[in-house]
């Protein structure tokens, strides 16, 4: 009979969900045991006793008997068994807190098979080919046990034979083309120094030292001769390299000792070069000179724009010569050039907020002089490849010889068995429907392709030659593999351009099994993680529980693959993979439906027709989860603008075919977006998504495939000046009056540690001191025990792009508690700057931490990055729009941490930067400021504003969730071109007034969270015409609803502004206490909320008391910024004497009257308070 598993044995939950299981059962007494999250093949007793949790490490010892960690005094006392243990403990005064009374049970789980899956797919893993393909063996991968190590007596009894054996053997071979010397030292060796290597090996040690001195002697003059020819052998490849510019420089040699390691490296790098050149003076032969601008060379390319001369408009036309490094600039498309302007003349291009086809290109003339040309393009996407096209002719025409920043391709498809059709470049063109690539940019190929499969029925090595296939059709490169991996039918592959082989290293494999009883591989994960240079990256395609009503499912499996896909550096293991990558990216059929009753499928496909997605994106699952906290916390997702990919009918993309027949009836499969990408990075790093949308001409399966494209900063690998191995003593990094808060019931005592690449070694503190904070929190104070951190290299080019991994420990358990990321970028160094970040634990926030930091660096100056090339503009007529704050009063807010800062400067341009961690200090604070707030003030801010160049990076360190809990999970992109600049700017908050929170909670019920096309995939304005942000954004279809409810449980959101906002004369405005400080929330651009049948009447604004007809609840249309400087100093023209009119209707002129030209349409919710002073009363 199988064991049964006792009711108090919880297994591999984590520390919070015990806690959580003890303060449900309440009592004192009450324990489990769970497995220890720090050593494996040991447990964790938790026992609750006076609403405190307390933890008692469970040790195995040699022999395999358990032991309790009790306090000092207490006798050791060995149990084989676990049960014998806790009936020992059952008694009192053993040493405990207190005896063992109430064993917590272990919750019921659903082990259900999934109602849509086949038996069929789900009982055997398919039969897959045998891999052919040589993997790049990673650390991670090496998990064959070691070979058994001989006994010391074998050892000795074999030495004496083994030598022997050895120099016979050498005597029967022939050794006449042997040098002497060489023959003689191979002689000594055997004679002495074999007994001198065995004992290196009898006492524990790997390494052969006398064998080494031997073979770095014979390799003593081919070392010599290997360096002499490497040289000649890599110019005569680049000779041939169609993908190298002439001006990209190799990197230097960097001669090394003659080593047997080294000269395998070096051989290994002469063999790949010979056949590289080979293979490259075929193709080269192959293709002769038929076409003189190849693919693979990104030909010119021609953009028709509008320009002012004098005041008069005029069409000219901008052509990009990538390869040349030319912008010429022509007045007619086929006439001859005007003038042109070299890369290296071509300073900064500056996108325009306010207009989404206007760009700046900023030029340096013969005469050193500064010109600002300004462009108007036919629409904003041609201006986002014009873009694309000089970024791409700076980095090519680079003086650096490594790399600023690359792009990446992430896709994912559910192939749903089915072999893929002969044409797949759509996809990787990024063609079909949401957000696209403009056609001038297809010939820009991607640095690194990542390609995630689900219910994929091809072999590897068939994928994999279709990919290859494909992506040599459209960019003529042959790409490298970097990886393949597969679980059943899930598989990754990662190809990287051939030019980034010698940067990717420490590649890394593995999968987590999330089927029936997370035995079966017919759901889970798959990853691969590697090295870019100095910057790691993390990719993870899964398969998540399929069915509507699985929700919770999901959410468990995605938590499983958290803790137990193990990528990336060994050396963190108490992170997670959300912390141990600088870009983490995380596709897949996810499964997350949308949550809308069956009957309502025809009217969701209307609404699909209709491109109303941001309806259905209100019960969009995923969406709903992130904004509870449950799931990717911290992720960020681009903005949903093209229609659901599941469930098609086959070979068709004109229908969805929601109902599926089973043996336990009908089963219904509304249109739902199963298939998505999401992505998280360290602090102010260089992220952004380009596209994001899924093909149409794709239709074998049931799915359709999904494409994303990302611009990601990377670092090189920095070679300290002084030289390998030392210590550089000029850096320092010093944490001061540090403090974290934590969501537990533990009263054990906490330490710090430190991890990062830029240290030797992790660093621990000492034990913080703890106090009872605010509802249960207990806050942990490190005033004079951190230690200060000696990097290894103080030169700040590299140690401005470090980041601090910070985990915080329990002393009983060394268990982590909380993990948090703080970014070295600061814009001051000498100087004490606040610092900020939430603590998550295995995918839940457990509290935040908060202090000062002050960094030395050595003497030097940090680059510009290749990236800053690409600006955003804050126009001056949208510079002053601001968003208002919104707060919620949903308890999980105070476990959030504010991310998002608005400007506190004056520039005019901003730098394209992750915008998912630029943010202010605790709860909203400014970060220059020493100021805290109480308790009872401390709300969550959010915005999603970039900050300026010269602004404080050091704002924005630590991380934070994206976005409140009470609004829908958003993306960062979108706001950099178009709400980049509405955060609370000085000059709105001199001249603003403060409006009454009643006036604010009407205008929250006047306002509708719409859907609206995104400028960067939708049709725009006619040519000629500047497109403005409101044209471009006016929703084609908006559903007819009444206006939002809010979500039950929840009051009333209330938006305060700061004080600051407060102009001198408008004190008398309000009488209200001090308000707290808020920053500016997201607009709600891709999230609605329908009203459900209880309470239609909620939300709907109500009419004023002399109407008799009812007013429409359609927002007012706020003055413009001219229109609020004549309400600031009015200036009223003579008119003749108006009628007598009512209180209610006099009430009514200080507001601007509606816009009824737009009567079809309700305005955009964007917050945006205006310089002056609204005049406008609620409605009653």
């Amino acid at each position: 009979m199988p064991t049964m598993v006792p009711g108090w044995n919880h297994g591999n939950i984590t520390r919070s969900k015990a806690e959580e299981l003890l303060s449900r059962a309440g009592k004192d007494g009450s324990f489990l045991v769970r497995a220890s999250e720090s050593i494996s093949r040991a447990y964790a007793l938790c026992v609750l006793y006076r609403n405190c949790v307390y933890t008692y490490r469970i040790l195995p010892n040699e022999e395999d008997k358990f032991t309790v960690q009790a306090s000092e005094g207490v006798p050791m006392r060995f149990f084989t068994k676990l049960d014998q243990l806790i009936e020992f403990y059952k008694k009192e005064n053993m040493g405990l807190v207190t005896h063992l009374q109430y064993p917590v049970p272990l919750e019921e789980e659903d082990t259900a098979e999934d109602p849509e899956e086949d038996p069929d797919s789900v009982m055997s893993p398919p039969e897959l080919p045998p891999r052919n393909i040589p993997l790049p063996a990673g650390p991670c991968e090496a998990k064959e046990p070691p070979p058994p190590t001989e006994s010391p007596r074998g050892a000795e009894v074999s030495r004496p034979c083994l030598s022997e054996t050895l120099f016979q053997r050498l005597q029967s071979m022939d050794t006449s083309g042997l040098p002497e010397e060489h023959l003689k030292a191979i002689q000594d060796y055997l004679g002495t120094q074999l007994a001198l290597d065995s004992d290196f090996v009898k006492k524990g040690s790997g390494s052969l030292p006398h064998l080494k001195k031997l073979t770095s002697l014979l390799c003593k003059e081919l070392h010599g001769e290997v360096l002499r020819t490497l040289p000649s052998l890599e110019s005569l490849q680049r000779l041939f390299d169609q993908q190298l510019s002439p001006a990209l420089r190799s990197r230097p040699q960097v001669p090394g000792e003659a080593n047997p390691s080294t000269m395998v490296a070096k051989l290994s790098q002469l063999m790949g070069l010979l056949s590289s050149i080979e293979d490259k003076v075929k193709a080269l032969l192959h293709e002769g000179s038929e076409s003189p601008h190849r693919r693979s060379l990104i030909p010119p390319v021609t953009f028709e724009v509008k320009s002012e001369s004098l005041g008069i408009p005029q069409k000219i036309h901008l052509k990009v010569d990538v390869e040349s490094g030319k912008l010429i600039v022509k007045k007619s498309k086929d006439g001859s050039e005007d003038k042109f302007y070299s890369h290296k003349k071509i300073l900064q291009l500056i996108k325009s907020q306010k207009f989404l086809n206007k760009l700046v290109i900023l030029v340096e003339t013969e005469k050193e002089k500064i010109l600002r040309k300004e462009y108007v393009f036919a629409d904003s996407k041609k201006r986002e490849g014009f873009c694309q096209l000089l970024q791409q002719m700076k980095n090519k025409h680079s003086e650096q010889p490594e790399p600023d920043m690359i792009t990446i391709f992430i896709g994912t498809w559910n192939m749903g068995n089915a072999p893929p059709p002969k044409k797949i470049t759509s996809w990787f063109l990024s063609k079909g429907q949401g957000k696209t690539r403009d056609d001038s940019a297809d010939y820009i190929p991607h640095d690194i392709y990542v390609i995630g499969t689900q219910e994929d029925p091809l072999g590897e090595k068939e994928w994999l030659e279709t990919l290859r296939h494909s992506l040599q059709e459209i960019t003529s490169i042959t790409f490298k593999m970097v990886a393949i991996h597969t679980l059943w039918n899930i598989r990754i592959v990662v190809l990287a351009k051939p030019e980034h082989e010698n940067r990717i290293s420490h590649i890394c494999t593995d999968n987590v099994k999330t089927g029936i009883a997370n035995t079966l591989g017919n759901k889970g994960a798959v990853g691969v993680s590697f090295m870019f240079n100095g910057t790691s990256l993390g990719f993870v395609n899964s398969h998540l529980t399929s069915g509507s009503e699985k929700k919770l499912r999901r959410n468990q499996n995605y938590m499983n693959i958290l803790r137990f896909l193990a990528l990336g550096d060994k050396k963190l293991s108490p992170f997670n993979i959300t912390h141990r990558f600088t870009h983490l990216f995380w596709l897949g059929d996810l499964n997350y439906r949308v949550e809308l009753p069956t009957c309502e499928a025809e009217a969701i496909i209307q609404k699909i027709k209709q491109q109303q997605f941001g309806d259905l994106l209100a019960h969009d699952q995923l969406l709903t989860e992130r904004r509870e906290q449950k799931v990717f916390l911290h992720f960020e997702e681009e903005e949903i603008t093209f229609a659901p990919t599941y469930r098609f009918e086959r070979l068709t993309r004109d229908k969805y075919a929601y109902t599926k027949q089973k043996a336990t009836g009908m089963k219904y499969n509304l249109p739902s977006w199963c298939d998505r990408v999401l992505w998280k990075s360290y602090p102010l790093v260089h992220v952004v998504c380009q596209s994001y949308g899924c093909t149409s001409d794709i239709m074998t399966s049931d799915h359709s495939p999904v494409f994303a494209t990302f611009e990601a900063g990377v670092t090189s690998q920095f070679v300290s000046k002084n030289g390998p191995g030392t210590v550089d003593s000029q850096g320092q990094i010093e944490f001061i009056a540090c403090c974290a808060t934590l969501k537990t019931k533990s009263q054990t005592k906490f330490y710090l540690e430190f991890h990062s690449s830029c240290l030797e070694s992790f660093v621990k503190s000492q034990e913080g001191e703890n106090e009872e904070g605010h509802d249960g929190e207990l806050v942990v104070r490190f005033d004079e025990t951190l230690p200060k951190l000696k990097p290894i290299i103080s030169d700040p080019e590299y140690l401005l792009d470090q980041h601090i991994l910070i985990s915080i420990k329990s002393s009983d358990s060394d268990e982590s508690y909380g993990e948090g990321c703080i970014a070295l970028r600061l814009e001051a160094t000498e100087t004490q700057l606040p610092i900020y970040t939430s603590l998550t634990h295995h995918g839940e926030m457990t509290g935040h931490f908060r202090g000062e930091i002050k960094l030395q660096t050595s003497q030097g100056k940090k680059r510009e990055k290749l990236y800053d090339f690409v600006k955003t503009e804050r126009d001056e007529s949208s510079g002053t729009k601001c968003l208002k704050g919104l707060t919620s009063h949903d308890p999980v807010k105070q476990w959030e941490a504010p991310n998002r800062s608005p400007p506190s400067g004056t520039s005019s341009v901003t730098e394209i930067i992750n915008p998912n961690y630029m943010g202010v200090g605790p709860f909203g604070q400014a970060l220059h400021g020493k100021q805290t707030l109480s308790p009872d003030q401390q709300l969550t801010a959010w915005s999603y504003d970039q900050q300026a160049k010269d602004l404080s990076l050091g704002s924005g360190r630590g991380e934070g969730p994206p976005t409140p809990p009470s609004q829908p999970p958003l993306s960062p992109k979108k706001f950099l071109s178009s709400t980049t600049n509405w955060g609370l700017c000085p000059r709105a908050q001199e001249s603003s007034s403060r409006p009454t929170e009643t006036q604010l909670q009407e205008d929250l019920q006047l306002t509708k969270p719409e859907m609206f096309e995104n400028p960067l995939y939708g049709t725009v304005s006619s040519f000629p015409k500047l497109v403005t942000r409101k044209e471009q954004e006016t929703p084609k279809m908006l559903p007819k609803e009444p206006p939002p409810c809010l979500d039950p449980g929840v009051t009333s959101p209330s938006i305060l502004l700061t004080k600051a906002q407060e102009p001198e004369g408008s004190k008398a405005t309000s009488k209200q206490g001090p308000t707290p400080f808020i920053s500016p929330s997201p607009r709600l651009r891709s999230f609605t909320c329908s009203t459900s049948a209880g309470d239609k009447n909620q939300g709907k604004p109500k009419t004023l008391a002399i109407s008799q007809a009812p007013v429409p609840a359609k927002r007012p249309i706020k003055p413009s910024r001219s229109d609020m400087s004549q309400q600031l100093t009015p200036t009223p023209a003579p008119r003749p004497p108006l009628p007598v009119k009512s209180p209610a209707v006099l009430q009514l002129q200080h507001s601007k009257p509606r816009d009824y030209r737009d009567n079809t349409e309700l305005p955009h919710n964007k917050h945006r308070p205006e310089d002056g002073v609204l005049g406008r009363t609620p409605m009653q």
